[in-house]
């Protein structure tokens, strides 16, 4: 950051006064100007027993595959969010379920939010980001093109869940 927001003059970067952290900080009208970590959200949307995978045509990992995710939005929920992303990457309508897992990915300063999910019928197609879309069976998943380490981590705990021995829900931190 280089400007205010606020006003356009320069900022500079320091520890407020009462902080602890260097923060980008406008000398012309005081304004302090936070960065914190982004919220990803997705969720893992299964059809009689198959799991739904998008083949990203964006980058970072154009190619690889990941679970519906993005951004989430001003204005929205979490489930809101994950369910938005399902319509934009797969045009897959899903009911969101529980909450499945939390990566905090730090070397990107996001946050990373996994929900399990149900496709009601198998109708999805390919969204702007998506190359193609699919339904694995758990045992043909190509582990070797996930894109995200946050996407196996909650691919994994998903399929350890099925059989109901698993936490309600998993943290990680990468």
């Amino acid at each position: 950051m280089n400007f205010c927001s606020n006003c356009g003059a320069r900022v500079t970067r320091r520890i407020p006064p009462g902080d602890h952290l260097p923060r980008f900080v406008c000398d012309s009208c005081g304004a302090i100007h936070y960065q914190n970590p982004k919220l990803v959200v997705g969720c893992v949307p299964e059809h009689e027993g198959r799991i739904l995978l998008c083949r990203r045509a964006i980058e970072p990992r154009h190619g690889f595959w990941t679970v519906p995710a993005g951004f989430m939005e001003n204005g929205e929920t979490l489930q809101q969010a994950a369910a938005r992303e399902s319509r934009e990457e797969a045009l897959a309508e899903v009911e969101i379920g529980s909450l499945l897992a939390v990566a905090h990915v730090l070397h990107a300063e996001q946050v990373h939010v996994f929900f399990r999910a149900r496709l009601a019928n198998a109708s999805f197609g390919v969204g702007e980001e998506s190359l193609e879309t699919r339904l694995f069976e758990p045992a043909a998943i190509p582990w070797q093109d996930i894109a995200f380490r946050s996407t196996t981590f909650a691919l994994q705990r998903y399929l350890e869940d099925r059989g109901g021995a698993g936490e309600p829900y998993h943290f990680t931190t990468f």
